[in-house]
C-alpha cells in the first residue's frame, strides 16, 4: 500500500498537515475516526479523501489533541 501524501503549507489551513490534492486536515478525519465515524461514512462525505489515506492515517496518525 503507498502512503498518501501528506504535505503541511503555510498556504493552506494555517500549515496544518492535509491530505495532498486537499484541503482536509489530517486532524478533521482522525478526528471523524475518534469520534466513531466509519470509513465508509468518511469516504462518502469527502470524496477526494482514499480509503488507503483513511488506513494510513488510522495506523499511523497522531492523536489529534498533541
Amino acid at each position: 500500500m503507498e502512503q498518501p501524501k501528506i504535505i503541511s503549507d503555510p498556504n493552506i489551513i494555517i500549515g496544518k498537515p492535509t491530505i495532498t490534492g486537499t484541503r482536509i486536515t489530517v486532524e478533521h478525519i482522525l478526528e471523524q475516526l475518534v469520534a466513531g465515524r466509519t470509513i465508509e461514512q468518511i469516504l462518502e462525505a469527502h470524496p477526494h479523501v482514499t480509503r488507503e489515506d483513511v488506513y494510513y492515517l488510522e495506523t499511523e496518525g497522531t492523536d489529534p489533541s498533541q
